[in-house]
């Protein structure tokens, strides 16, 4: 059945069809508050702070894709030590856009030696998004305002505060693992894009595309029938080395692979998990196999994604006993 979001209001303010009027004074409703951009909250500002001593001032940084921006100080604050840095020169266009994060294409300073590079940008609701979402919370190294790790009951007394300054640190941990993630796996040779630097809330990586648009994602694609099995085999053999790397994707899927030139590209570690901090990660891995054989299905290929998963996962236990 369809839901219109804003059936229940309506059902809830209208009469009953034929009940007497009645008479009653007429009462002013207050108007409704203006709701404050999230960028103005306590737990940004406080953020935005902390970039600003650690920044330098020798550079300054003037995009003019992001002038005319509502988040343009908060994506100034980011993306400008990649400036400071000589990473990047400009920012050309907004390559993709999601709830917790925008990724932008950027032009590549020359010491890169690259064209283009991809810079992703936490938003600021990332700071409510950790609040209850307990994913980020198991399963991974937690590190300090130094980026050294901590480990069992430290580091569960730091992601478990509620105060905007144990927040900070919680959003600084999450983005630095995930960067750590993907640097460890391009260095082991996995097919996902080569990082450049992680500064504050915001990762620098090579860009899949070109001038004009992002890679698509492989659920936009049509592939051809010469080229499916192999793909399908490359992606089981990327989660069996992101395994092999300590590492569980988490959540892939069609929508977090990128497809350029025949070859795939895997993105999103937000969610990544190390089996070696916590339990039950079996069926995150299964899940991912799972994504994958039903999405190669759809071209033919039959595929037990358990017999698959659980082979990894023997592999890399090794014997027991």
């Amino acid at each position: 059945m369809f839901h219109n979001d804003y059936e229940d209001d309506f059902f809830e303010e209208s009469q009953p069809r034929f009940q007497p009027m009645k008479r009653r004074a007429t009462k002013s409703k207050p108007k409704p508050e203006k709701k404050e951009s999230y960028e103005t909250s306590q737990d940004v500002q406080h953020w935005l702070k902390l970039q600003e001593k650690e920044a330098s001032s020798a550079k300054e940084f003037h995009p003019t894709r992001l002038d005319k921006r509502r988040d343009g100080a908060w994506l100034q604050s980011s993306l400008s030590q990649f400036y400071e840095e000589d990473l990047i020169t400009d920012v050309l266009y907004v390559a993709k856009s999601g709830k917790e994060a925008t990724v932008f294409c950027c032009t590549a300073h020359p010491s890169t030696q690259a064209e283009l590079l991809a810079a992703k940008v936490y938003r600021p609701r990332m700071f409510r998004s950790l609040r209850n979402d307990a994913i980020y919370r198991m399963n991974r190294v937690v590190v300090d305002e130094f980026k050294q790790a901590m480990h069992g009951s430290r580091a569960k007394r730091v992601m478990s505060r509620k105060n905007t300054q144990a927040r900070a640190l919680q959003v600084a941990s999450w983005i630095a693992y995930e960067y750590e993630t993907q640097r460890l796996l391009y260095e082991a040779g996995a097919d996902v894009p080569k990082p450049y630097s992680q500064i504050g809330n915001a990762v620098l990586m090579e860009y899949v595309g070109d001038l004009e648009r992002q890679a698509p994602l492989l659920r936009e694609v049509r592939l051809e029938r010469e080229e499916v099995r192999p793909l399908f085999q490359r992606l089981l053999w990327n989660i069996e080395l992101f395994l092999s790397c300590n590492r569980v994707h988490g959540d892939l899927s069609e929508y977090n692979v990128l497809y350029w030139n025949g070859r795939i590209s895997v993105i999103d570690f937000a969610q990544a998990v190390d089996p070696r901090h916590g339990e039950e990660v079996f069926p995150l891995l299964l899940r991912d196999v799972e994504r994958v054989c039903q999405f190669f299905a759809r071209y033919g290929v039959e595929a037990d994604a358990y017999a698959h998963a659980t082979q990894m996962w023997a592999e890399y236990v090794g014997p027991i006993g």
